[in-house]
C-alpha cells in the first residue's frame, strides 16, 4: 500500500489574472484563505488555474507561487500534464525543482493515443520525476479514457499513486483490479460521496475554491463514518454544484469568486465570460449558502 498524498478535500485552485499576468498577490491571499479554512491539499495549474493557456515561464512561476506561500502547512500538487510527452516531462522536472509535493498529470488530449500509447506517455512521466504521481482520468474534455487495466499496469510504477477519477462509472472495475495498489480522487463534485463509498480518499474540487470548509467536512465526516452528515452535504451543495458547472470550469467558479469579492478577473480567451443569464442564476444559487468566510478573508483589503 503507497502513502495517500491527502485525505480530504483538495482545492482546484483558480489563477488570479490581472493585465500584467498572474496576480501574485491575489494568488498568495487565495492560498492563505485555503489554509485558514480547512483545506487538505492544494492543486495548482490544472484545469480550473487555466494551465493550457499559460507559458511555461508563467505556469512555473505559478507552481513556485503557492509552493512558497503554503510553506509545508499542506501537499502542493502541481499540474504537469501535456499532450507532448517531452514537454510533459520537462515540466514535470522544473514543477518538482520549484518545490511541487506532487504532480497531477491529465491524459494528453487531441492526439488521439491508444492504451499503450497512454501507459507509455505515463511511463516517461514516472521516471521525469521522483514525486508522486496523481494520474488524471477526464473524458470529458480530452476525448479519451484510460482503462482500467492501463490504470492497473501504471499502478506498478512507484510513484504513480493516485488517479483523480471523473468516469464513475469504471470506479468499481479499477478497485476490483487494482485494489490498494492505487488511491482514489474523485474528479465530480456532485458524486463525492458515492466515490468515497467505494474507496476514494477524497477529492479534487472545484466548490472548494468558494466553500472549502464545507467540502473538507463532507470528505472527513464520511472518512470518520458518520456518512449521514456526508451525505447531507452533499445533498445541501448540489444546487451549487450544478450553478458552478452551467457553463465551462473555470468560468462559473471565477465568477463566483469575483462576486465574492476577490476581483480575480476573468478567464483567458477562449474561454469567455458568462451569459447575464447564467450570471444571474449563479448569484441566485448563492444567495443561499454562508459565504461569510470569504468577508473575513477579505476585510481590510484594497481591491
Amino acid at each position: 500500500m503507497k502513502k495517500p498524498i491527502f485525505q480530504g478535500s483538495a482545492v482546484a485552485i483558480v489563477t488570479p489574472f490581472s493585465e500584467g499576468g498572474v496576480d501574485s498577490a491575489k494568488l498568495r491571499r487565495l492560498v492563505d484563505f485555503h489554509l485558514n479554512n480547512r483545506t487538505d491539499a492544494i492543486v495548482v495549474c490544472g484545469t480550473t488555474g487555466e494551465a493550457s493557456t499559460m507559458p511555461d515561464s508563467e505556469h512555473l512561476e505559478t507552481i513556485r507561487i503557492v509552493v512558497e506561500q503554503v510553506n509545508g502547512k499542506v501537499p502542493v500538487i502541481a499540474g504537469t500534464g501535456s499532450n507532448d510527452t517531452a514537454h510533459g516531462a520537462v515540466l514535470s522536472k522544473e514543477a518538482t525543482a520549484r518545490g511541487a509535493d506532487a504532480l497531477l498529470i491529465v491524459s494528453p488530449y487531441y492526439n488521439k493515443a491508444s492504451q499503450e500509447g497512454l501507459f507509455r506517455h505515463f511511463e516517461v512521466m514516472s521516471k521525469a520525476s521522483d514525486l508522486p504521481i496523481v494520474l488524471y482520468n477526464v473524458p470529458s474534455r480530452t476525448n479519451l479514457n484510460i482503462d482500467p487495466k492501463t490504470i492497473c499496469r501504471l499502478a506498478d510504477f512507484s510513484n504513480v499513486v493516485a488517479i483523480k477519477e471523473c468516469n464513475l462509472m469504471q470506479v468499481p472495475e479499477v478497485q476490483y483490479l487494482c485494489g490498494d495498489k492505487i488511491d482514489l480522487y474523485s474528479g465530480e463534485d456532485g458524486v463525492v460521496v458515492p466515490m468515497l463509498s467505494l474507496g476514494a480518499k477524497g477529492v479534487i474540487s472545484v466548490a472548494a475554491n468558494i466553500l472549502p470548509a464545507e467540502m473538507s467536512r463532507m470528505v472527513h465526516s464520511f472518512l470518520d463514518g458518520d456518512v449521514n452528515t456526508a451525505r447531507d452535504i452533499q445533498i445541501s451543495l448540489s444546487p451549487l454544484i450544478s450553478a458552478l458547472f452551467s457553463d465551462v470550469n473555470p468560468i462559473p467558479v471565477k465568477e463566483a469568486l469575483n462576486i465574492l469579492g476577490w476581483n480575480i478577473g476573468n478567464c483567458r480567451l477562449p474561454l469567455c465570460e458568462m451569459s447575464d443569464d447564467k450570471q444571474l442564476h449563479l448569484a441566485a444559487v448563492m444567495n443561499g449558502y454562508d459565504f461569510s468566510a470569504h468577508k473575513e478573508a477579505l476585510k481590510g483589503v484594497s481591491q
